[in-house]
């Protein structure tokens, strides 16, 4: 549905963005994550029409953002970070206008303005007008001015930037149902929002982009093995051996908290090894209380993709 190859962006003489590919599958919910000044914003107004790329090329359901650009547009929502918004008329008679301006008449229109009223949860203040809506209630709008064309493309900048936690939550479910039906690139500084849902994730930093994966394998590829914790009754020392010993395992560590003894084992990349611990376990008559797989977290990836280690002069 969307497919970027080798975008790049000049501002002057600094490229915001070099060399950026990646694609979108049709229906796929894509994390965007960078620092602040990464590229996030330069590539989503490349891909929403907003701003030409100096080199490169990008494709939205099939069209070229630059050569054939009124009909990538058609098929693109953008919410960019600051709603455009206006303060003096109705949410009623804003998404009536914005539905005029994409194209969108007659019946078919007041069946999508009533929709996506009642998906982005705004039909309670639709006679409101904006400049007097909470800061989640405007969030709310622009969502809906993004939707109210049926677009195949949904670009999402920070759209719960400024949001409590309850209107986060009901904008990120709201992100979900729209899923599948539509395409979406969501750009985000709260990853566990991404963990939660994103399928996939694209990483940029310094305008490059630094892994493209779902987290569960950007965790893989990153820690070059898999990871088991253990909560495991017994001596510590004879636990220890007893999980070294087993074939596969690199490491054991131990993290004792509260007279509770939990074991992560260092496993080499794709062994599962789950069933033979347990029997090493039982056989050395041990009490096994808890075993489960853990991977980086979105945070510790972020991280580790995007911060420089200090080099020493």
């Amino acid at each position: 549905m969307i497919n970027v190859q080798k975008l790049t962006k000049y501002y002057g003489e600094r490229a915001a963005i070099s060399d950026i590919s990646f694609d979108v599958h049709t229906g796929e919910i894509l994390g965007f994550l960078g620092p602040n000044g990464a590229g996030k914003t330069t590539t989503m107004r490349i891909l929403a029409g907003f701003m030409p790329a100096d080199k490169g090329t990008a494709k939205v359901a099939g069209f070229d953002v630059m050569t054939q650009s009124l009909e990538a547009r058609r098929n693109v929502g953008y919410l960019p970070e600051m709603v455009p918004l206006y303060p003096d008329i109705t949410v009623a008679d804003y998404l009536d206008f914005m539905a005029r301006l994409r194209g969108v008449s007659g019946k078919r229109k007041a069946a999508r303005t009533a929709e996506v009223m009642e998906v982005c949860h705004i039909r309670d203040v639709a006679d409101k007008h904006i400049g007097k809506l909470s800061k989640g209630y405007k969030q709310r709008v622009g969502l809906a001015q993004a939707l109210i064309h049926d677009p195949k493309v949904l670009i999402l900048d920070e759209p719960t930037t400024g949001l409590d936690p309850k209107q986060i939550n009901e904008t990120r479910q709201t992100i979900k149902r729209l899923g599948g039906d539509h395409t979406v690139i969501l750009s985000t500084h709260i990853l566990p929002e991404v963990s939660m849902t994103c399928n996939r994730v694209v990483i940029i930093s310094e305008g490059k982009v630094a892994a493209v994966d779902t987290p569960e394998n950007l965790t893989r590829r990153l820690t070059g093995s898999e990871r088991i914790e253990m909560e495991i009754r017994g001596q510590k020392g004879s636990v220890t051996n007893c999980l070294r010993a087993v074939d596969g395992v690199v490491g054991v560590e131990i993290n004792e908290q509260n007279g509770r003894q939990r074991y992560l084992v260092e496993c080499k990349s794709g062994v599962d090894i789950r069933a033979q611990l347990a029997a090493a376990v039982v056989r050395g008559n041990f009490e096994l209380l808890q075993l489960n797989t853990v991977g980086m977290s979105l945070e510790e990836i972020f991280l580790k993709l995007t911060t420089k280690e200090d080099v020493a002069a």
